[in-house]
């Protein structure tokens, strides 16, 4: 399935509260993963492997180092047309001077980059996912329905449908009707599937009878344009979506891999984590549809005595004697003095490695981790200086959520916030 008439509109999302501190000085896109990567590496990717390489990022809140990024690291040859650009919220003649109030409004204020008489069909993503998608398979189902738009839609428990948005689908596969968040056993009634419809499409069904939207969707462009045109509405989810499915043929593709929404610390924790298992339920080692970064150019990772097990380690780290690490994510550039435990714990890295002469100069603790410590269950954002016999367990399993203190403590995981000092002996 060709998609050189398609455009990918990726949503930088809003202010990321729900990932705070993590967002207090970034982009929620530009948030790290999995060691080497950042969140907007997946849709991207995705685009990539799908043979799509025109993109555009929108982008409103604390971008300035995901712009970096993705200016670094997406740079296509001269001759295929491709580019991954950024559209940052912008004062424009017919848009006025708001910033943008929801995910439709972004693109609405962006449709003059949509004006280009190539553009068939726009694919909206989002920034904050995690999931493999070949989007071909997407735009089939979307071009032999004949359909006006296509979205996305996995099998999910009845239980885990409350926090999401649950379609309901003819035995065509048009949608029908959507409610955002059932909390009541009368509204998932209204939506809910039979579990022989989706065994009859070649997925297990395994008890799941509820269908939720991914919040990925295929516009027809000129019927998405004529939507947002023709109303205020501010959100693709809550409002464009379930008014196309009243006036416009809105199909659904189904996905049953691994699709996990990035929306909140547990979520990026338990992500992160998960991938660092020997069956890890997201591949990243997946030589046919890898996920693109930044290139660096750093040296190997060296170790000392250590007793590692279930983690993910990236290059350019120095590891010392008597470390274990656990069933951890450890990043880029990480410094792990001796005697020192990692468990159950991410470990974001560096942005930079610390010369000798620069540590004889500041007198500061050292970014990195001291010999002596231990962290249990931690996030340790970007640049941290955690000083020597220090200990991080959360062990009162207490939330604490000072905006500028150095450790926080959200969704019960302790937080070292990015560019955070720890002093030595201190204890948590």
């Amino acid at each position: 399935m060709d998609l050189s008439r398609t455009i990918a509109l990726i949503l930088g999302g809003g202010r990321g509260s729900r990932l705070f501190p993590l967002t207090k000085i970034r982009a929620k896109p530009a948030v790290p993963l999995a060691a080497k990567y950042r969140l907007i590496d997946i849709p991207i990717s995705n685009c990539i492997n799908s043979g799509l390489n025109r993109a555009y990022v929108l982008t409103q809140f604390l971008s300035e180092s995901l712009h970096r990024h993705l200016r670094q690291t997406y740079s296509f040859d001269h001759f295929s047309g491709g580019f991954v650009e950024v559209l940052a919220a912008q004062e424009t003649v017919n848009s006025g001077t708001d910033w943008y109030q929801g995910t439709a409004d972004a693109v609405r204020k962006n449709l003059i980059h949509l004006e280009e008489d190539w553009i068939e069909h726009v694919l909206i993503l989002s920034g904050d996912q995690l999931y493999r998608m070949d989007f071909r398979d997407m735009m089939r189902t979307h071009i032999e329905s004949g359909a006006h738009a296509t979205i996305a839609g996995i099998p999910v428990s009845r239980k885990d449908a409350s926090s999401l948005g649950i379609m309901q689908v003819d035995d065509a596969g048009q949608v029908r009707g959507f409610v955002e968040k059932p909390q009541t056993e009368e509204a998932l009634a209204s939506v809910r599937m039979d579990p022989s419809w989706i065994d009859a499409r070649g997925i297990p069904s395994q008890g799941r009878d509820c269908l939720a939207s991914m919040g990925l969707y295929i516009f027809n462009k000129d019927v998405m344009v004529d939507l947002l045109r023709s109303t205020s509405h501010e959100d693709f989810g809550k409002e464009v979506f379930p008014e196309a499915i009243q006036s416009h043929k809105v199909q659904v593709h189904l996905f049953d891999g691994y699709w996990e929404d990035i929306g909140t610390i547990r979520a990026f924790y338990e992500a992160n984590l998960s991938l660092a298992g020997k069956a890890p339920p997201f591949e990243l080692r997946n030589p046919d549809a890898p996920i693109f970064s930044r290139p660096r150019f750093l040296p190997p990772t060296i170790m000392g005595d250590a007793r590692i097990s279930g983690s993910l380690i990236a290059d350019g780290c120095r590891i010392g004697d008597n470390v274990t690490i656990e069933n951890s994510v450890i990043g880029l550039r990480t410094v792990i003095g001796d005697n020192v435990t990692i468990k159950d714990s991410v470990v974001m890295g560096a942005d930079y490695i610390e010369t000798p002469s620069q540590l004889a100069a500041s007198g500061r603790v050292p970014v990195g981790i001291g010999s002596g410590t231990t962290i249990h269950g931690t996030i340790l954002d970007k640049n941290c200086r955690i000083g020597e016999n220090v200990t991080i367990t959360n062990q009162a399993a207490v939330d604490r959520q000072g905006e500028n203190e150095a450790v926080q403590i959200r969704d019960g995981i302790s937080i070292v916030i990015k560019n955070a000092t720890v002093e030595s002996g201190y204890r948590s």
